[in-house]
């Protein structure tokens, strides 16, 4: 009996590696029957720390869609997203918000490869881990990259915006 094909990779996500040279990425994504919408589902569905896991939030920033990178055993401080961004107000974006700007549903939104380009700050704490895992798309799916990898192909800036790292 033959090993069943793992599910495609989500057609924008797949889009998108092929467009900055990662296509050989996508036969390192990795699905799961449950879903691994939260940081702490998907660790345990990779067997790694919950810090190892990238969450791809974003976030509303005087009206407009900032996505910030963050390790899943973390929170966003908004107060230092405000003052990194120079903005008035920040405020976590809703879900309708959350698809129109990156082309995914919460759960499932990857560090890259979005349907609108946005600002990107991504925590300095991500680089502590030689490897992460990003969602791939999907409730379902996680790729891995190393950080700064990942950090570049999002075009991110590095900025501190974890709870706790307020000077």
């Amino acid at each position: 009996m033959s090993t069943p094909e793992p599910p495609p990779v989500h057609p924008l996500f797949a889009s998108a590696l092929a467009e900055i040279g990662l296509s050989a990425l996508t036969s390192e994504v990795r699905h799961f029957p449950d879903a691994t919408r939260t940081a702490a589902e998907a660790a345990a569905a990779i067997g790694c720390d919950t810090s190892e896991i990238v969450k791809s939030l974003i976030f509303e920033a005087d009206g407009v869609p900032v996505l910030v990178l963050m390790d899943g055993s973390s929170r966003v401080d908004l107060d230092l997203v405000r003052a990194e961004l120079g903005a008035r107000k920040v405020k976590r974006a809703d879900a309708d918000l959350v698809r129109a700007t990156t082309g995914y549903a919460i759960g499932g939104v990857p560090p890259f490869g979005h349907r609108t380009r946005t600002t990107v700050l991504a925590d300095r704490g991500l680089l502590t881990h030689p490897v992460v895992w990003a969602a791939a798309g999907t409730p379902h799916s996680v790729f891995p990259l190393a950080p700064a990898d990942l950090i570049a192909h999002a075009g991110a800036q590095l900025a501190d915006v974890r709870e706790g790292t307020a000077a």
